[in-house]
């Protein structure tokens, strides 16, 4: 995955030009809206794993054959495959099936390398859809019968000139997805807007069009949103100080600024919910929970026009807040640093952040749980009592959190997409969305594809026999 190095050096320094303000009465991203943080950590970041990729140009490890897309390193497809006895065909597993797993390639990317991943599922005819991130644009994957997945079609990058955007993110909202990328070099990506629904009877695959493209920035780190307040909240651009870029998409295909969260510079990644939780003071407020690269930051984002910093609170062994996730009664939340196993903070064991959330102006550190595994962590997400988290190169990871509040977790499945190895490297499983209502979990390879998998569901009991007919 070639990458200059070079160009790392734009990232800080990097402004976009003020967007032409419309003359239509409503807010815009102008004047101080479009500075950067010059302060942010994310070049450090950036350089890791450029650094990473560059030298694996030179190795000649299967994975690195497989970044390298060469055809005798090439993946193929998979149908279902059944986790037997710690592996579902190579890969390694437990508890988890592998219900089908198709390559980058086979789903339109010609640079063949994959990011983010969300889901949607039709209101209508109740599809499973898998919106998978790659470097060059973004694919749309019927998985609705998971050992048969249908490649629909793709909306290429918004910087055709820029075809490997390794950092790209997408979320979905009221049947639309909502993409960004982080193209420093560029700065003109903007938030492509498409309409889902036009995957419905799609026959063949096509080359889709944005529905609309926003413009008020133009790289972009990450997206979040809160599905039940209609605002997505756009971090790490360069506008808002680097921090909450907020944006109205009430009206989904007509998305307007709303404002800034920028007081504690580069935010990035967030979850932001109207907040359920114990803390009474905040019930009913629209809270937001900030990964801001060396601090876990909470804001009351209520009102776009008077954001409230609640708390900012840095921890032991922080090298880069990277995300994290609330439990679903929002009273504690698991924290990721990507870069404390690669800076040696600790052995190289995933190491997973537990946090006591039910004091949103004081939240605390309980305790950590280390993986078994080496492996970088990356992207999580909390479903009930199981947490699912991408850690690179050793997969996708499950973990009971049901003694969470006593600082404990504990293994549940594994179901690992680069079985050549484990190491503290920047390869392997980017994300995942573990939220379809048919309990099928999607998984996106950085070097591979899109796997689809399953909690393994225990052998079906014999049928019992008949009981004999009564003969009068």
């Amino acid at each position: 995955m070639k990458a200059s190095l070079a160009f790392l050096a734009l990232i800080a320094a990097t402004a976009s030009a003020a967007p032409a303000v419309p003359n239509d009465g409503q807010a815009h991203c102008i004047g101080e809206c479009q500075k950067a943080d010059p302060n942010a950590l994310m070049s450090k970041l950036m350089q890791h794993k450029v650094a990473a990729w560059e030298q694996c140009e030179t190795s000649t490890s299967l994975v690195c054959a497989r970044q390298q897309n060469l055809a005798l390193a090439a993946p193929t497809p998979l149908g279902f495959t059944k986790c037997v006895d710690g592996f579902a065909g190579e890969y390694p597993c437990k508890g988890l099936d592998l219900l089908s797993f198709i390559p980058h390639t086979d789903l339109g990317s010609g640079a063949g390398f994959g990011n983010d991943i969300w889901g949607w599922t039709d209101p209508v005819t109740g599809a499973e859809i898998a919106v998978v991130g790659q470097t060059d644009g973004t694919a749309f994957v019927d998985v609705t019968k998971p050992s048969e997945p249908k490649y629909l079609g793709r909306v290429h990058t918004n910087v055709p000139e820029l075809p490997r955007l390794s950092w790209r993110d997408v979320k979905v909202y009221k049947d639309h997805a909502y993409i960004v990328a982080d193209d420093a070099r560029s700065n003109k990506h903007a938030l492509q807007v498409f309409d889902l629904t036009q995957l419905r009877n799609v026959s063949t695959p096509q080359v889709f069009q944005p529905t609309t493209i926003y413009k008020e920035f133009g790289s972009c780190h990450n997206i979040a949103i809160n599905e039940d307040s209609g605002f997505a909240y756009c971090v790490g651009s360069r506008t808002c100080n680097s921090g909450l870029h907020i944006v109205d998409i009430r009206e989904p295909a007509s998305p307007k600024f709303a404002g800034c969260a920028d007081d504690d510079g580069y935010v990035h990644d967030a979850q932001i919910v109207n907040y359920k939780g114990p803390d009474t003071r905040f019930q009913g407020k629209e809270i937001a929970f900030a990964y801001n690269e060396d601090t876990l930051t909470i804001w009351d984002v209520t009102d776009k026009s008077k954001i409230v910093q609640l708390s900012r609170t840095p921890y032991v062994g922080s090298a880069y807040t990277h995300q994290g996730w609330l439990t679903e009664d929002q009273a504690y939340l698991l924290l990721d640093d990507e870069l404390d196993e690669l800076e040696k903070v600790n052995d190289g064991h995933t190491q997973t952040y537990i946090w006591d959330a039910r004091d949103l102006t004081a939240p605390k550190y309980i305790d950590s749980y280390r993986s078994p595994v080496l492996s970088i962590d990356h992207n999580l997400y909390i479903k009930g009592n199981l947490s699912y988290q991408s850690n690179y190169g050793s997969g996708l990871r499950v973990n009971d959190v049901k003694d969470i509040a006593n600082g404990k977790l504990t293994e549940f499945a594994y179901f690992d997409v680069t079985p050549e190895r484990d190491v503290v490297e920047f390869e392997g499983s980017w994300s995942n969305y573990p939220y379809f209502k048919s309990g099928n979990i999607l998984v996106n390879s950085i070097e591979r594809g899109l796997f689809v998998v399953k909690h393994a569901e225990a052998d079906p009991a014999p049928p019992t026999p008949n009981p004999p007919k009564c003969i009068a």
